[in-house]
């Protein structure tokens, strides 16, 4: 999945003859584009970029081979006095040997070949002549004979009855779905993947000791993983947990004997895969990894969009045109600032001058794409706006933080063109607080916050309990807590929150605090689930996007299979 030295060196030898032939190729597509009825350009064109596989075979670099031959692919389809239904065709084409240019010029830049930066162009090329796409694990190496015990992982637990087992499955199937659909919707992400992360931990106990326990368990890391690392929820990793969803409703449909099965290769290379690109060094997942044979990548997620943005930003040339433009046009402001300082009061011509040099600049930013040093330079305008309504003369301090802002600007800049990523800006150059007085959103989100805390310490002292046999002593505060939750609930206006708060502490006081024995451990394992539901609708009171009331659902589910119905 990376360059070898080899590679390297070669390659540096060809690239006259590679940025040649990318040349001829462009000119000829570009001439059949004029002139369609031209079949003698499009073949010159088909013969460049069959001349430029060859090279890239002999210097090794895999995703240039698999980009011109999927190229080549395309350009077939292309007939002589093709007509305008053959434009898609020929766009997609042509944005392939822009992409494979600048590729080279990324390869000779890093002497790095991540060919997981050129998989989206190819699944392009694919897609135009109905080819399925390849996976994002296309270019992982991974040894599907490899096993690995994971069975020491998982807590031991006793082997459920078929009726145990098709209940329980129902409920995780229920849970991963409601968690799923949110995916698919992009709505409630955070509270969607911890759902669906419950439930493949709940499924991987429910066929522990069984091939498809693994599955699961690894499942559930990776679900972790999306949340640690922010990953990105694309739509082709959405059909992968669609995928995963099907053996839940083998499980809830056929029971136990579905736990027996081995996942397909194919759906365990695609787990361990953006198992591993994720980036996530907990122990844990190390330790998998490690057990499968499975070797660090050299690129995580973070890191490639970061590279792809460079990848799919200017070009070289064009970093260093505007580089050199606004290094001039920072000198400009520098001078006028330099000026106001010793001054005193501000000159308004020269406050209007740095104002307006930073309008440009933040255009220009924005156009390449850099949110952080245009919210700098909108920042600055600010006080600027600020000082040109003022008459007083302007603080050491004032002027200490345009100036710093602008030393900012001016290094971020410099950062960018060497290196084709946006810097990182620690912290504001200046607080600019808001004066809204939205009280009852504040109270809001305090409720929330207490509510989501309660819930948290809630399930942390029913664990306590279980784990010291029955302590009750670990239960002390519980029914305070919940009733101060419940208050806050019917405070908002949530009154089916507050309902179901009321009978989990009903059920939390009968079942827990005042029976003589301890609850068997299904019992225990639905009424977390109902407090984790619960919990999860709480938080994602705190997003902007609409809340899911199927957790509420779901958690009067659970509270009802144990016996306590939510009024």
């Amino acid at each position: 999945m990376s360059s070898t030295p080899q590679s390297i060196s070669s390659i540096e030898l060809v690239q006259p003859e590679i940025d040649s032939t990318i040349q001829q190729a462009e000119e000829s597509l570009s001439r059949f584009v004029d002139n369609r009825d031209s079949g003698e350009s499009l073949q010159n064109c088909i013969d460049c970029l069959n001349q430029l596989r060859g090279i890239f075979v002999l210097v090794e670099i895999q995703s240039c081979v698999l980009l011109c031959q999927q190229s080549v692919v395309v350009a077939n389809e292309v007939p002589v006095g093709a007509s305008d239904d053959k434009n898609g065709l020929l766009s997609t084409l042509s944005n392939a040997i822009f992409v494979l240019r600048r590729y080279t010029e990324y390869f000779g830049a890093d002497k790095k070949d991540h060919p997981e930066l050129l998989l989206p162009v190819i699944n392009e090329l694919r897609a135009v002549v109905q080819d399925k796409p390849f996976p994002e694990s296309h270019f992982f190496e991974f040894d599907s004979r490899t096993t690995f015990d994971l069975s020491d992982m998982l807590e031991p637990t006793k082997k459920p009855s078929e009726e145990e087992f098709q209940k329980h499955a129902k409920r995780f199937r229920h849970m991963f779905q409601i968690g799923l659909l949110d995916m698919i919707k992009d709505r409630n992400l955070p509270i969607a993947l911890k759902l669906m992360a419950r439930a493949s931990q709940g499924s991987a106990k429910l066929c522990n000791g069984e091939s498809l326990s693994q599955l699961w368990f690894v499942a559930s890391l990776l679900l972790e993983s999306f949340q640690n690392e922010s990953m990105e929820v694309t739509p082709s990793r959405k059909r992968l947990f669609m995928r995963l969803e099907r053996y839940l409703r083998e499980m809830a449909i056929t029971g136990s004997v579905v736990a027996a099965k081995a996942a397909p290769d194919s759906l365990k290379k695609d787990i361990l895969y953006l198992l591993a690109f994720s980036g996530d060094q907990r122990e844990i997942v190390l330790r998998v990894l490690e057990g499968f044979n499975i070797k660090p990548l050299d690129i995580n997620e973070h890191q490639l969009r970061s590279e792809s943005k460079r990848l799919f930003g200017p070009g070289v040339d064009v970093l260093r045109s505007l580089s050199k433009a606004i290094t001039e046009e920072m000198s400009h402001l520098k001078e006028k600032l330099d000026i106001l300082e010793r001054g005193g009061a501000p000159n308004v011509e020269d406050v209007e001058y740095i104002s307006e040099g930073l309008n440009r600049l933040s255009g220009t930013v924005s156009m390449l794409d850099l949110p952080k040093v245009a919210k700098l330079c909108n920042d600055l305008n600010g006080m600027l706006t600020g000082w040109k309504e003022s008459d007083s003369e302007l603080t050491e301090n004032e002027l200490l933080v345009v100036a710093n802002g602008i030393l900012m600007i001016e290094s971020a800049i410099k950062h960018y063109e060497s290196t084709g990523n946006e810097p990182e800006i620690q912290g504001d150059v200046m607080s600019i607080e808001s004066s809204s007085s939205a009280y009852l959103a504040e109270a809001k989100i305090v409720v929330v916050d207490e509510a989501t805390n309660g819930l948290a310490l809630a399930k942390r002292s029913i664990s306590s309990y279980v784990e010291t046999n029955g302590d009750k002593l670990h239960l002390t505060n519980i029914a305070q807590v919940m009733d101060t939750i419940r208050g806050g609930m019917v405070m908002i206006d949530q009154s089916r929150v507050a309902a179901i708060v009321h009978t989990s502490a009903e059920c939390i006081q009968n079942e827990l605090l005042t029976s003589d024995h301890m609850p068997d451990e299904s019992f225990l394992e639905t009424l977390a689930d109902a407090l984790t539901s619960l919990e999860y609708f709480v938080e994602s009171m705190s997003y902007k996007d609409s809340r899911n009331e199927e957790l509420l659902k779901l958690s009067e589910e659970s509270l009802k299979s144990i016996g306590y119905t939510v009024a």
